[in-house]
Order: C-alpha cells, then structure tokens, then sequence
C-alpha cells in the first residue's frame, strides 16, 4: 500500500537554490483547446508545477491555490519545457 500512495503523489520541487533562475510567467495563452499534463508536483503543497504539452509545443504551469492564480512559462519546444520542469524539481529556477 505504501507504494500505492508514492506513486499517487508527484514530485516536490527543491527549494529554490542561491542563484536559481528566476523565470518569466505570464498569463496562460490559451493557444490550444486543451492541454495535456505530461508531468507534475504534488498537490500537498500550495504551490504546483506541471509540464504541459498542447499543439506540439510544452510549458510549465505554476498554480497558486492561496492566491488563487495561474501562470505558465513561454511555449516553446517541448524538450526544453521538459528541462525548465527538471530545473525547477531540482531548484534552479523558479
């Protein structure tokens, strides 16, 4: 059962580390009727990342649930959203 639980919770992003990139978030672009979610945090925490890929493109969606907003990151190749959400897992950018 211990498993069962690991594996229904996603990563936890590490604390932001000294120096960490600091991204560009904008409002979502709504450039695709829907969005597929490739890989996420957990929800435990307030603050969520998911990588997202939508009309051959990726970026990352930072969700905010106590200040009830939504950001993403520019589109862009879906290789490089993928490394942006790895950066963020291992706290280099936020």
């Amino acid at each position: 059962m211990a498993k069962e639980l690991r594996d229904f919770h996603g990563s936890h992003a590490a604390s932001p580390l000294p120096g960490h990139l600091v991204l560009t978030r904008q409002e979502p672009a709504r450039r695709a009727a829907r969005a597929r979610v490739v890989s996420w945090t957990c929800g435990c925490r307030p603050i969520t990342y998911e990588l997202c890929a939508a009309a051959g493109q990726g970026f990352v969606r930072r969700t905010d649930r106590d200040e009830r907003t939504v950001h993403e990151t520019a589109w862009t190749l879906i290789s490089t959203a993928r490394r942006t959400f790895e950066q963020i897992l291992r706290g280099e950018a936020r």
